[in-house]
């Protein structure tokens, strides 16, 4: 049997401790899921060739493990999996998902984490589930009649929650110079860590702002409750928040429960360019490890190892494109911790694409805004060596005019 396991902070803990108990006595399973929260007892040296992991993203929690090869990553846009699931490319068996309690007419709602986890609900013939009363009732796709499952079980666990961190100087220039490329009346899509917080923490004095989003954190309420955020001028789901899965504290959760203004649907839906581009001055936010001189964005590896995964960048770095005023924004510290550039004269060799230089546009580091749209490829090299770290300028100038000529960084 192929299992899918629900995602992020909807994580069947429960199930999934089971799931691993069990592995002993079955034979060629495999398990398939996004990022996942929480330990990952079934990825384990005694359970190969017993329990198989297929990823559709890869977080921290199996990153060691897709490196050992006891997980296969499956390098695909975050808006054409519910399709794979759909068509039978890739199907189901069973879903393991954790649920709300279900209401009077008898539907549990997915909470906090529709996403994929919507299409793993309609194309799994097997649906089991934990009920927990701290799973926010949301509003969208996510309802799941009592009668569809085969099993249900009772727990009351809390949801896993992200804390913040405080932000950095180089952090706040970030999100500076990205807020000052964001217009009053835009809709937004952003997702979690310090660069997001801070363009939104930056975002205080703008007004009119919408947010279209396949996930959002805790920064989206806050600038709800002060009047930023209004969503009056989007064309579609106009005055409503909508997201695929969302993931924050206690205080986000308990802001998505039973809340009209917030819809979680299908990334089918969420993630389709064709439906992005319909809302005007769509601004997309995401992040890079390593841009190379002519734009060429890798997200998603270092080198040959596998980090995380092609999600939804691509969906929504076009989606922006095409959008009416839209602007599709590529946000990034110029250097590593470690104080390597992140602005390179060429990728690591084995570096997965995740953003071609023909769809980057915008490219945002502590040092400024290199706007690439248009831009030949020793123009584009300039732009990038301007936001680039000081210490490192001089030599991707010289990489530069060894590869386009003497004239490329003029």
């Amino acid at each position: 049997m192929r299992v899918f396991v629900h995602t992020a902070a909807a994580t069947p803990r429960l199930l999934v401790e089971a799931l691993a108990e069990r592995a002993t006595v079955l034979t060629g399973v495999e398990v398939t899921h996004l990022h996942t929260e929480g330990p990952v007892p079934y990825v384990s040296p005694a359970l190969v060739g017993r329990l198989r992991v297929r990823a559709l993203f890869v977080g921290a929690n199996i990153r060691s493990a897709v490196g050992d090869g006891q997980v296969d990553y499956v390098p695909v846009f975050l808006s054409e999996i519910p399709r794979l699931f759909r068509t039978g490319t890739l199907p189901l068996d069973v879903a393991l998902l954790h649920v709300s309690p279900p209401d009077a007419h008898g539907w549990c709602s997915l909470g906090v984490s529709v996403d994929i986890s919507r299409a793993a609900a309609d194309s799994a013939p097997i649906l089991i589930a934990q009920v927990n009363p701290n799973m926010p009732r949301t509003h969208g796709d996510g309802h799941v009649h009592v009668s569809r499952f085969a099993a249900l079980v009772s727990c009351d666990d809390d949801l896993p929650e992200v804390s913040r961190t405080e932000l950095s100087t180089t952090e706040r220039a970030i999100g500076g110079h990205v807020a000052e490329l964001i217009p009053d009346g835009a809709c937004l899509q952003l997702g979690i860590g310090n660069v997001p917080d801070a363009v939104l923490a930056a975002l205080t004095g703008h007004r009119r702002l919408g947010i279209h989003s396949e996930m959002f954190s805790d920064g989206v309420v806050e600038l709800v409750e002060a009047g930023v955020i209004t969503g009056e001028d989007k064309a579609i789901h106009p005055r409503e928040i909508v997201t695929g899965f969302i993931v924050g504290s206690r205080k986000l959760y308990d802001f998505v429960d039973d809340n009209p203004a917030v819809r979680l649907l299908d990334v089918g839906y969420v993630n389709d360019p064709h439906v992005i581009r319909r809302n005007p001055r769509v601004v997309a936010v995401n992040s890079a490890i390593e841009i190379d001189l002519t734009g060429q964005i890798c997200a998603e590896s270092i080198g040959t190892r596998q980090f995380s995964g092609v999600g939804g960048q691509m969906d929504f770095m076009r989606g922006a494109a095409l959008s009416e005023g839209g602007r599709p924004v590529i946000a990034l510290p110029s250097i590593t911790r470690s104080g390597h550039s992140r602005i390179a004269p060429v990728l690591q060799p084995g570096a997965g694409v995740t953003t071609t230089r023909s769809h980057v546009q915008y490219v945002v580091t502590e040092y400024g805004v290199a706007e690439l749209h248009g831009k030949t490829l020793g123009e584009r090299a300039q732009a990038l060596i301007d936001i680039a770290h000081p210490d490192h300028r001089e030599h991707l100038e010289r990489e530069a005019r060894h590869r386009f000529g003497p004239g490329a960084t003029a």
